[in-house]
């Protein structure tokens, strides 16, 4: 699905709730149908979400707008976005549409101000790459270093709690849920963060530790410890973590079962 055709998706659900007495249409208006793109709504979404007042002088929310309305542009960004709308929607049994997911998960927010943030990062402008860094963790409680890696078809569900560190590389199509934390031993300095291969599942409350690989297709069950390498295409669990068996499919990341009797 193109940016237009899910655009277009999008304004029709803001479109049929109109009317409706318990929500606001000007509410829909101000996020969705005074927009003519994705990349503006969720540019001024954010912006509206983590700047400060328009009184401001320094990060005010028409600022944040001018300056993630042209980040979201960049066809790059704007294709990872849309991969993580369709990645909530294929995945989450409780999305409905993309509507919610753009107004209201604080995971995907949080994903799509990460995506700003790292840009900014590369960029060199680390001041305003470290302001959303630190709002979106206060505002979506989810915190995402600005230098992290992180791919496309990616789906933070829940979201509440999750960490992931400096020098951390998420692939494609990869299922995160709450409290996870991809962080390092407190150890060592330099490349020191989880490296999370495409179709990896992380369960629940799930901590790995130190610059270790989960492989492609691997499954962390919930409340796990890992402090170790984990072979593709294996469920691990416990504390410490130690491989239990086989993911029933390639990818869990989208088959989404966390069950581990396999």
């Amino acid at each position: 699905m193109t940016e237009k055709e899910i655009w277009l998706k999008i304004v029709e659900e803001a479109k049929s709730l109109s009317g409706d007495q318990s929500l606001s249409d000007s509410y829909l208006d101000e996020y969705v149908t005074n927009f003519d793109k994705l990349s503006e709504s969720i540019g001024f979404k954010i912006a509206s979400d983590l700047g400060q007042d328009a009184s401001s002088k320094a990060f005010s929310n028409k600022f944040l707008f001018s300056e993630l309305k042209k980040v979201y542009e960049n066809m790059k960004i704007l294709d990872g976005l849309v991969l993580d709308l369709l990645a909530v929607k294929q995945r989450d049994p409780a999305s409905t549409g993309y509507l919610s997911t753009l107004l209201f998960s604080k995971g995907f927010l949080a994903l799509q101000t990460h995506r700003a943030s790292h840009y900014f990062f590369k960029g060199g402008e680390t001041l305003l790459a470290n302001f959303l860094h630190s709002q979106a963790s206060k505002i979506y409680s989810v915190d995402i270093h600005p230098a992290a890696t992180i791919g496309v078809g990616v789906m933070l569900d829940h979201a509440t709690g999750i960490v992931i560190g400096e020098t951390s590389v998420i692939e494609d199509d990869v299922s995160i849920f709450q409290g996870v934390t991809l962080g390092g031993t407190g150890k060592v300095t330099g490349d020191r963060h989880p490296k999370v291969r495409k179709g990896v599942l992380i369960s629940a409350g799930a901590k790995i530790l130190g610059n270790v690989e989960i492989g492609q297709g691997a499954k962390v069950a919930a409340g796990s410890v890992v402090l170790d390498d984990v072979e593709m295409n294996t469920t691990v669990a416990g504390v410490p973590a130690i491989a239990v068996g086989k993911p029933s499919s390639d990818s869990p990341a989208k088959t989404v079962d966390h069950s581990i009797k396999e």
